[in-house]
């Protein structure tokens, strides 16, 4: 596992040809921070360069898939506008790394899976959730626009009127309510989840890798091209709402437990 040695926030275990990807902050519900947004930003890169799998399953330790942004980290970007540079960089390179990676990779929701959590489910090319898992994507709860990739995937899922219903206002479904509509594939019980992934996956790694791989890529065009289209300008907007005072307001509110109040970025600061 030379590739994966320098982790540090994302477990690696092999069974056969089936690469198994943990996403490790357990006790903070998997949520990205500086350290853990930097490996996501090459892990699908170095999971492409692997020579021993086939087949990717991507989960997170303990009870959530990824709880989105760390909040803490969201105020360091709102202190040093700077640093955001960097995690608008690293976000294009997750959603491309996800795009460009020939292998399969299915991602097994264990339990919530919101903001870039989400993103990053959606993204993998098979899903499979606990039926407890609720999914969504709540930018814009927290006064920040859902640039960084949930406006190039979630209309090619479940069409443009739904997507604008749950990005416009950041609200959550149930994993079984997302399968009904197509926004994933399976919503299982959760003591089957283990199971039917594992079923899955080996069928995939026990059937013709070139076909499997080369036809993923070739669905992935289109959705690449719309990535490419989309991403530079949803992410600059994101960058702009990094500096809003409701950005600022809602990331001070979750801070003190207290719901956070909006309404003053369209006047004055």
């Amino acid at each position: 596992m030379s590739l994966f040695k320098d982790y540090r926030a994302i477990l690696f275990n092999r069974r056969g040809r089936v690469l198994e990807v943990t996403l490790n902050r357990p006790d903070k519900l998997n949520a990205t921070d500086a350290v853990l947004h930097t490996e996501l930003a090459r892990v699908f890169v170095d999971i492409s360069n692997d020579p021993d799998s086939d087949v990717v399953v991507l989960t997170g330790a303990g009870r959530a898939f990824s709880a989105g942004g760390d909040v803490s980290w969201m105020q360091d970007a709102i202190d040093v506008p700077e640093r955001f540079e960097q995690t608008v960089r690293e976000a294009k390179q997750i959603v491309f790394g996800l795009i460009d990676c020939e292998k399969p990779i299915i991602a097994k929701l264990n339990g919530h899976a919101t903001g870039l959590g989400a993103t990053i489910a959606l993204f993998c090319d098979v899903i499979f959730a606990a039926e407890h898992a609720k999914i969504g994507d709540p930018h814009v709860s927290i006064g920040f626009v859902a640039g960084d990739g949930g406006a190039v995937i979630w209309p090619q899922l479940i069409g443009y009127a739904r997507a604008k219903e749950y990005l416009l206002t950041g609200d959550l479904m149930t994993a079984t309510e997302a399968a009904r509509i197509g926004l994933i594939n399976h919503a299982v019980p959760a003591d089957k989840l283990d199971g039917q992934v594992g079923a899955f996956a080996d069928r995939l790694a026990a059937g013709a890798t070139k076909a499997i791989r080369w036809t993923k890529m070739s669905i992935n065009i289109g959705l690449r091209d719309l990535a490419t289209s989309i991403l530079d300008a949803s992410l600059a907007y994101e960058a702009m709402s990094n500096g809003t005072p409701d950005h600022q307001e809602a990331v001070r509110a979750f801070a003190e437990k207290r719901v956070p109040l909006f309404g003053r970025s369209g006047g004055a600061a």
